[in-house]
């Protein structure tokens, strides 16, 4: 089969002409020598101007084996086996008059002139080299083959042959598209968030995080703690969100006190050390079953999302519940910036964020929504055996809550003709670049694109319901799809050049499915820029710490597409993204104010100031305060009760603020 393959293509064995050379000559030196004689039946034939001999190879494409010159005997000249009369016929060449000029026309006969009688056994031998010869005429493979029905069926075809519109489901999904709250009704940015960081949710986390404090405490950390309460994590959050509006490189900017910073609001909602104790002691799950998953791990049972759970579970369901996406969706990844040291972390050289946890996310085109999304574990956790990208898809779109009709796009990493045909008996469209080396992608080269095509060249090939096209834009672009039809008479400007060499705008044919595909498929990256405009992550060495960042960012931007979408549905005028997260954070901030102490001081048991010595120049010792915002600066003065150096001076009065913030009862 690869000889045939290759005298389909013109394509020659050096070896084999080699050593068919060499057979020829022995054989031209053998039959000057020789008696030759011929069948009569042949040789009245060949007198004919016909050669029976050549007939037979022509016609026997048949036959599945290719001649090659005998190497066993010297003269001989193998035939194949499927020829009636090969073992009978003799093979050496003989001396045999051609026919005159006068008996018949030079061009009818297999030679063009007359030959003396030593070269008459050399045109005869001569006369079956056009078997090679017909060798190097190229040809396609399916014009060799043309009665295999799948071949045909895999021509490459072009514009000019009309190709049939597919039948599409009709949509039909489980709830009308878009909020699922009551249209008449107004929401806050604060009661919309909740619906996504509920208050059973972030009680779980508060108890945990307490949890974790006091075990911490316990092995010996030195800091004062004492109990978080919902009303006050969410008053963190809204710091969190807040410092996603006003990004500075450390926590202590915030409340630092040089002229360059100098922010009023954090230090009125929250004090520095208490926001750095919440964030040191976050942690999101069970700690007994934490522990518990951690022994497991090694072996199938292990969890590796087990520290970002409930809060994952939770958000998801909620993202789920609360909206429905329209018709058009859109699969991509995302990356959440992280080096922490764990399994989870992956490297993606074409991301603007290479290092990180990646989340496959399935986003609503018309809005951006965050619909649903779940965090790479690795291969090992692949459930079957068709890829990464089959496995990705399938799993974000096999959901009960989402329905039939659906319009789905993908990049190359997923689309593979098996995926789109499973989801099509799912009732589900799909359309995606592809590699045109996936596996299922024609290999064809009938009619194929030319090497140097111009801008709007197509070639097409349907299967069933798979559509494959081709279009050449700078490159050549490749497109699976079940929902399109291959051309339907679109154009689009491109820069030409025209038979001058001139560059010149023009209108050249544009496939449906890449116009669509163009249009379409930005829902993840306009979710992406959304959560990338005022992201509030930060530096952590805990990569759980990372990913709950990342989810205060989707319940935000969730939030945000949900009230402008209620807006829109009530004729009211819709804020912009940065007004509502300014909105949001000032209404988690007021939910508690400034924390008065736990428990207030015993009788005799008061902060009051005093002085190391006598003389302000001896045993001065610098300022904690000053030294908690970065400056050095010496004092005489301290608390009696808190046993810290503190700057007591009109300019400066550090030990007033120091007990108005209530840093003596966690620092």
């Amino acid at each position: 089969m690869e000889a045939k393959r290759k005298r389909c293509f013109g394509e020659e064995d050096g070896e084999e002409e080699e050593e068919e050379s060499d057979t020829e000559a022995v054989r031209e030196t053998d039959s000057e020598s020789s008696v030759c004689s011929y069948d009569s039946e042949e040789e009245e034939a060949f007198l004919e101007g016909e050669d029976l001999l050549l007939d037979r190879d022509y016609n026997d494409e048949d036959s599945n084996e290719e001649w090659e010159p005998s190497k066993s005997s010297e003269g001989k000249r193998a035939k194949p086996a499927s020829s009636p009369s090969a073992k009978k016929r003799k093979t050496i060449p003989v001396t045999l008059t051609p026919p005159s000029t006068s008996s018949g026309s030079l061009s009818e006969g297999p030679c063009s002139t007359p030959m003396s009688s030593s070269d008459k056994c050399k045109g005869s031998a001569s006369k079956r080299t056009p078997k090679r010869r017909s060798n190097s005429t190229k040809k396609c493979p399916l014009q060799a083959a043309s009665d295999d029905d799948d071949d045909e069926k895999d021509m490459w075809h072009d514009i000019s042959e009309e190709d049939k519109q597919p039948d599409l489901p009709s949509f039909q999904p489980q709830r009308p598209p878009g909020p699922q709250l009551l249209s008449c009704t107004s929401y806050t940015p604060l009661e919309l968030f909740k619906l996504f960081m509920s208050m059973s949710v972030v009680g779980k986390i508060v108890e945990n995080t307490n949890a974790h404090a006091e075990k911490r405490a316990q092995a010996g950390k030195r800091y004062t703690w004492y109990p978080l309460t919902v009303e006050e994590f969410y008053t963190y959050i809204g710091l969190v969100i807040y410092m996603g509006l006003m990004p500075l490189k450390r926590f202590s900017d915030y409340w630092s006190e040089k002229s360059i910073y100098n922010l009023p609001f954090p230090r009125s909602v929250m004090s520095r050390n208490r926001f750095l104790a919440i964030t040191w002691n976050l942690h999101l799950c069970n700690l007994e079953k934490d522990e518990e998953n951690m022994c497991k791990k090694g072996t199938p049972e292990y969890d590796r999302l087990f520290k970002i759970k409930p809060l994952y579970t939770d958000l998801l369901s909620a993202c789920q519940t609360y909206f429905q996406p329209s018709r058009e969706l859109s699969i991509d990844e995302r990356m959440v910036a992280s080096k922490a040291r764990i399994g989870l972390k992956q490297y993606m050289k074409d991301k603007p964020t290479k290092w990180g946890c990646k989340l496959f996310v399935l986003a609503d085109l018309a809005t951006g929504y965050t619909w649903n999304f779940f965090v790479y574990e690795g291969k090992s956790k692949l459930k079957t055996q068709n890829g990464l990208g089959y496995d990705s898809v399938t799993q974000l779109v096999n959901h009960p809550l989402l329905g039939k009709g659906y319009k789905l796009y993908m990049g190359n990493f997923y689309t593979s003709p098996k995926l789109l045909s499973d989801l099509y008996a799912a009732k589900t469209l799909a359309c995606g670049t592809i590699p045109m080396k996936r596996q299922g992608f024609p290999r064809t080269r009938c009619h194929d694109m030319p090497r140097k095509a111009v801008r709007g060249t197509i070639r097409w090939i349907r299967r069933g319901e798979l559509l494959f096209v081709k279009w050449m834009d700078n490159r050549e672009v490749a497109l699976c799809t079940t929902m399109h039809k291959a051309y339907d008479g679109d154009n689009v400007s491109r820069r030409v050049k025209d038979t001058k060499g001139v560059w010149q705008v023009s209108q050249v044919p544009i496939p449906c499915a890449v116009q669509d595909y163009n249009k379409n498929m930005g829902g993840v990256d306009f979710s992406d820029a959304l959560v990338g405009c005022y992201n509030v992550l930060h530096k952590t060495k805990k990569w759980y710490k990372t990913v709950f960042y990342h989810f205060i960012d989707i319940a935000v931007v969730n939030s945000f597409i949900m009230h402008k979408e209620l807006t829109k549905a009530n004729s009211r005028e819709t804020v912009m993204h940065k007004q509502f997260r300014e909105t949001l954070a000032t209404d988690l901030t007021k939910m508690l104010t400034r924390l008065a102490p736990p428990q207030p001081p015993l009788a005799g048991d008061e902060c009051y100031p005093d002085f190391f010595s006598e003389d302000s120049r001896v045993g001065r010792r610098a300022c904690e305060l000053c030294k908690q915002d970065g400056k050095k600066v010496k004092t005489s003065a301290f608390c009696m009760k808190c046993r810290v150096a503190l700057c007591l001076m009109p300019k400066r009065n550090c030990f007033l603020q120091w007990h108005q913030e209530g840093l003596h009862y966690i620092g």
